[in-house]
């Protein structure tokens, strides 16, 4: 059995659809359907089952992904060790603001420093980024969080990451000197999705203080709060990276709003056992002097 099957297998599982890992590969979907039914013969378990309009791992798929994505770090760590090259791919998971805001530049230093190197980004929920680390799915994780989820995986600090107010210039808030919980009463909010952490520490600081509030919106992409922001009579919290620039234009301004209980700190987290490719450490070597 080839190892390309493993890697077909691979990124089917990860796009959890053979139109789009054969894409991906640049193969025919003809080919990745033949490799996917080559392993399913020889392992003699069905890898894959149909859920509506997609794909989902059998409880099989799911503990050969495992061993393959082992098996796989296993085949790069012995090509890059023989031929002392930094080849291969890098793959991050990490939520939409980093992946938009904070590290295109960073991408682009590895790139220029590893012209071979693959880079894989891999936007999703916070928990389930957690998650795929903790299995070996990707290599390295970018969160914001205010303290380690899972103490069993390693975490660096790179820095605080200022959260904000942010409103029109218009709006009436925004002539205030300073902003107490007890004047945002009341007022309009346009809110990011529900599982989105910040905005649960946001809701956790109103409720426990009784501070009443109205969504206005709830959306699930930073871009789309911001638009609205700008139109609209609502305000919103977000990453002061995604914000940045209209703030730098005058198009937003930041509320003087401050709370203890409502700031976040952006992590690397590495599984322990992580095997440490060239690319990866320098990578991880870039992001840390970025604090």
């Amino acid at each position: 059995m080839e190892l390309i099957y493993l890697q077909t297998f691979r990124e089917v599982a990860v796009r959890q659809s053979f139109t789009r890992a054969a894409e991906e590969l640049g193969y025919a979907q003809s080919s990745v359907t033949m490799q996917i039914q080559k392993l399913e013969k020889t392992y003699e378990v069905k890898l894959f089952e149909r859920y509506g309009r997609g794909l989902r791992l059998t409880s099989a798929g799911e503990e050969l992904l495992k061993i393959a994505v082992q098996m796989l770090e296993l085949y790069q760590e012995s090509k890059e060790k023989l031929a002392k090259q930094g080849g291969g791919t890098l793959s991050i998971g990490t939520i939409d603001s980093l992946a938009s805001y904070f590290l295109p530049p960073w991408i682009q230093h590895i790139r220029l420093q590893y012209p071979d190197l693959a880079i894989r980004l891999q936007p999703d929920r916070e928990a389930l980024i957690i998650n795929k680390i903790r299995e070996g799915e990707v290599d390295i994780g970018l969160i914001l969080e205010n303290k380690p989820s899972d103490p069993t995986l390693g975490w660096i600090k790179i820095k605080e990451e200022p959260l904000v107010l942010i409103a029109n210039p218009n709006h009436p808030l925004a002539a205030l000197s300073n902003i107490q919980l007890e004047q945002l009463n009341g007022v309009e909010w346009i809110m990011a999705e529900d599982s989105c952490n910040y905005r649960i520490m946001l809701e956790k600081v109103l409720r426990t203080h009784g501070i009443s509030y109205r969504i206005g919106l709830e959306l699930g992409n930073p871009e789309a709060i911001k638009r609205c922001v700008r139109v609209g009579s609502g305000i919103s919290l977000l990453p002061r990276m995604a914000a940045e620039e209209e703030i730098q234009r005058g198009e937003l301004v930041v509320l003087p709003f401050a709370h203890p209980d409502i700031r976040l700190d952006l992590h690397m987290v590495i599984h322990p056992k992580k095997w440490m490719s060239h690319a990866l450490s320098d990578f991880i070597e870039m992001l840390k002097s970025s604090s």
